[in-house]
């Protein structure tokens, strides 16, 4: 599936830069053009891969390159106000070769929470392409502020985008670790799943072609659902002892698997990816539609694994559209298998997140509120004996 990609605020930049590098580390070709937005002039310095020319800082006559400060209202005000200059960058796209945009933000924050929302409704009016989202939640330990503005920003993002495909960082957060490294392993998860699912049916050169390929239309049809979505996603190695019972070598010298461990091998993997960690928890039957892919070295795969692999999930998500498909990468360690959970409704992540958000938004008015009174009684003349300055 080939996407123009934009980063938008601090998250959303950084994991569109670890897509370019994912493409280039895997060979893979799945992101067309870049494009980078923030308000803050260092985010965007610290970018790697985005091509300078697409990286556009906005709001500089507001925030003078500095950041909005968490403000996800001004962050949505600004990208109304300089919409142009990010279409500047847009209109670099080779629209001719992309399938589909994906609008990627991290929601807690200000600028992609913001700003983010209002791009997908910009470009769902221009463009006939597809207008994806893969929102980023943030952690429960973040503060009342940015769970506000995840809540706010996801409630508006999920309506303009024709899917929001979502990671929530309290899901993958380990104990102990420190905020940087903690966001490069996340960022790194992310990728690797989101890039086997969209590099899937991408085939150049002399690449392996899938027994049953699982192309962009597939994608598209399993998104078509609208609502919010999730990744599942296993992997197993692949290297067997030489002359062991699981595979033996062909008289040419190379590798032959065996095919009944191969395909109970992918159903193995599909159950994992299903049903351990989700990029966002929920209860997988109240998918609408689902989608897997089993990537890896190509005599590692099968179409009967895939078959028994689909005929699981339709059984567990109680819906007969399951697609599926393999993806060959020669080469590769590990067979490894992603599932798409497409319009998923019983997500209890989100509707805590709604909960704590009602109750930050009732404590800060109350805050506010007493703050005012308190400021009248301690500068509040009782006696009428001053008269103010003007």
């Amino acid at each position: 599936m080939k996407l123009a990609m934009v980063g938008f605020g601090q998250a959303g930049g950084k994991i569109v830069d670890k897509f370019i590098e994912y493409d280039r580390r895997t060979g893979g070709e799945a992101v067309r053009s870049a494009v980078a937005v923030n308000t803050a002039k260092a985010d965007l310095a610290g970018l790697d891969y985005v091509p300078e020319e697409n990286q556009v800082l906005i709001g500089q006559s507001r925030v003078k390159g500095h950041g909005v400060g968490a403000d996800n209202e001004l962050g949505a005000e600004i990208t109304e106000e300089d919409i142009d200059e990010v279409q500047g960058a847009v209109d670099n796209v080779p629209i001719h070769d992309i399938d589909a945009f994906l609008i990627v933000a991290g929601m807690g924050g200000g600028t992609g929470s913001g700003g983010a929302p209002v791009l997908a409704k910009y470009l769902k009016r221009i463009y006939t392409e597809p207008v994806y989202g893969l929102g980023v939640l943030p952690g429960r330990d973040e503060g009342g502020i940015y769970t506000l503005n995840a809540a706010r920003s996801f409630q508006t993002f999920v309506r303009e985008v024709d899917n929001l495909l979502v990671f929530d960082n309290d899901a993958w957060r380990e104990a102990g670790e420190s905020v940087g490294s903690g966001y490069d392993r996340i960022n790194e998860e992310i990728v690797r799943r989101f890039g086997i699912l969209f590099g899937a049916g991408e085939v150049s050169g002399d690449d392996e072609v899938g027994e049953s390929v699982v192309d962009s239309s597939e994608i598209i049809n399993t998104l078509d659902t609208g609502g919010v979505s999730t990744i599942g996603y296993a992997e197993e190695s692949v290297e067997n002892p030489s002359g062991g019972l699981l595979s033996r070598f062909k008289s040419n010298g190379t590798e032959e698997v065996d095919s009944t461990h191969a395909t109970n091998r992918i159903t193995s993997l599909v159950r994992k990816a299903a049903l351990g960690r989700l990029t966002l928890p929920c209860e997988i039957d109240s998918a609408e539609r689902s989608l897997l892919v089993a990537s890896g070295p190509p005599e590692y795969l099968n179409r009967k694994g895939v078959e028994k692999g689909r005929k699981w999930l339709e059984n567990q998500t109680g819906s007969m559209e399951v697609r599926g498909g393999d993806y060959p990468v020669g080469g590769a360690e590990q067979v490894a298998g992603v599932v798409l959970l497409s319009g998923v409704s019983q997500v209890p992540r989100v509707e805590e997140l709604q909960e704590v958000a009602v109750e930050t938004q009732d404590n800060i008015d109350e805050i506010r509120s007493q703050s005012d009174e308190s400021t009248t009684d301690l500068i509040e003349d009782e006696d009428g004996e001053l008269d103010p300055l003007f």
